[in-house]
């Protein structure tokens, strides 16, 4: 048996805490919140996966995803589980506090006022529909259909509720932030799930980062003017991954310890993802389309996790079963044999695939006031 296989058959026990992720991701940093305000943005809405979900994926498969929805996950700022796949705030919490905006309120479980926005975004969402992974073998490891169109989908049925003509529209979507991503993470991880190869992967990425593309071409034509889209974070550094697929070649890991192969494909499709970008800047020199670095932010704290307050380095989780990287497919966070550290903002790493709310706002900081969003967020 290959080891990509190995590394498959290990993954089904600790699916449905991976399905809350996109692109197994680590990313680390720490801090405070906010940020300066040079927009007054005056709605935010926002899509993706469980890197934005603030709700949706329990409200959807509330059975199917009950650990996401129990302790210790909403430990640390909501003092309750609510639905996202960390201890507490995640990027679009701390964007939308930075620009004065409430928290965006689930889809699915929206109240009656949507006027300052809503999250789209579903846990384990991918950018392509389900006929895609049918096509290459791998439909058995989807978690959710309700992938970015759907979630496009759901935004033109609630435009009405924004606005009532094409007037109205125009204006209020000119002062309105919108979030596409990060989206895409999981093609791959579904793709690697059913033991696809890098290489195999790589041929996919046109595809995928094409989908965000026109998921953000089609908000465009909606009406969106002001729109930030995430690459992916580096899979190498992913303690998930670093778990799954150990390597006893040395030269395989950089300086940080992450695995390079898999860098290198992040690193591909962020690539790939900004060359579509940038065609559509040149279609809608009107619109203000800004690619954030995930990747490079995430980077940064995983060469100097120390000077970012991650005192246990960029790796370790806090969440988890044990392990190098206290990561264990079989006791994942938040089932039996797993434990919690007391102090996770002194973790980047939450669950092994999900960042600790110190973490997603370090992402948050960089992506407000750092160089990793071009053209500027502020």
């Amino acid at each position: 048996m290959s080891r990509a296989m190995a590394a498959s058959r290990r993954v089904s026990v600790f699916v449905a805490a991976l399905v809350c992720c996109s692109l197994v991701r680590l990313s680390l940093c720490g801090g405070g919140g906010g940020g300066q305000r040079a927009q007054n943005y005056t709605s935010m809405f926002s899509f993706g996966d469980s890197l934005t979900d603030t709700g949706n994926l329990v409200v959807s498969s509330p059975l199917s995803f009950s650990i996401v929805g129990k302790y210790p996950y909403g430990m640390t700022y909501f003092h309750r589980p609510t639905g996202r796949c960390s201890d507490g705030r995640l990027v679009v919490d701390f964007l939308a506090q930075a620009f004065g905006l409430p928290l965006l309120q689930p889809y699915l479980s929206r109240g009656e006022d949507v006027t300052r926005g809503v999250n789209f975004a579903v846990g384990g969402a991918t950018a392509m529909d389900p006929p895609f992974f049918e096509e290459i073998g791998a439909s058995d490891k989807l978690w959710t259909n309700l992938s970015l169109s759907v979630q496009l989908g759901w935004f033109e049925q609630l435009k009405p509720s924004l606005c009532s003509s094409p007037k109205d529209c125009k204006e209020f979507f000119s002062k309105s932030l919108f979030l596409v991503g990060e989206i895409g993470g999981n093609d791959y991880n579904y793709a690697f799930f059913k033991g696809k190869s890098l290489d195999d992967a790589k041929s996919y990425v046109p595809t995928v980062a094409g989908a965000v593309a026109d998921a953000t071409e089609r908000l465009i034509k909606a009406g969106a003017v002001h729109l930030v889209v995430p690459g992916n974070l580096p899979i190498g550094c992913s303690s998930a991954y670093l778990t799954l697929h150990p390597s006893s070649n040395r030269s395989d890991y950089d300086s940080t310890g992450c695995l390079k192969t898999y860098n290198d494909f992040a690193q591909h499709h962020n690539a790939v993802l900004q060359d579509k970008l940038r065609l559509l800047r040149r279609s809608y020199p009107e619109a203000r389309i800004m690619y954030a670095d995930y990747y490079g932010a995430a980077m940064s704290f995983a060469q100097n996790p120390k000077q970012f307050g991650f005192r246990h380095g960029a790796l370790r989780t806090c969440c988890g079963g044990g392990g190098p990287y206290n990561f264990n497919p079989k006791a994942s966070c938040g089932v039996r044999g797993s434990s919690v550290c007391t102090d996770p903002s002194a973790y980047a790493n939450w669950d092994g695939v999900h960042l600790t709310e110190a973490g997603y706002h370090a992402i948050a900081n960089s992506i407000l006031n750092g160089p990793y969003t071009s053209p500027r967020l502020l």
